[in-house]
């Protein structure tokens, strides 16, 4: 083969081998090449990271979850009951949103709910398992964002 890597002897910049670059050229060059890789790496994140903590506040829990029953209540201890049930609430006209539910995290009541249907609601939202509704808009709104 007569390529010009082979007449100059290396796979190196200009066809030289990193033993006859400069002492300290090979691992700076490296260290350049690795800090490009990390820097596309942050730009690529960050924006995935900020599409995320959006959508979260877009989702939404219902309570109680439709596979449960319609017409079941809430009762104070978050358990989902027969409607009528003593001790009892009715479930909100909709899905509660996630920004009502992080405020009421930090005990504030959800919007046409008092004291005790807030705690109640709250109650219900921090049994929800996998595999029922707004299990994971619940969860996301636990973990800490950047």
């Amino acid at each position: 083969m007569n390529g010009m890597a082979d007449q100059q002897g290396g796979d190196g910049p200009h066809g030289h081998d990193a033993a006859d670059a400069p002492a300290g050229f090979a691992p700076t060059r490296r260290r350049l090449m690795l800090g490009a890789a990390a820097a596309s790496t942050v730009v690529t994140i960050r924006p995935a990271l900020a599409s995320t903590a959006g959508s979260v506040m877009n989702c939404q829990v219902p309570v109680p979850d439709p596979k449960l029953g319609a017409g079941k209540w809430i009762d104070g201890q978050g358990r989902v009951v027969d409607a009528g049930s003593p001790n009892a609430f009715r479930p909100p006209y909709r899905p509660l949103k996630a920004e009502e539910i992080r405020r009421a995290m930090q005990g504030a009541n959800f919007p046409g709910a008092d004291y005790e249907q807030s705690r109640a609601y709250m109650a219900y939202i921090r049994k929800l398992q996998n595999g029922m509704s707004g299990f994971t808009c619940y969860q996301s709104l636990q973990m800490p964002r950047p």
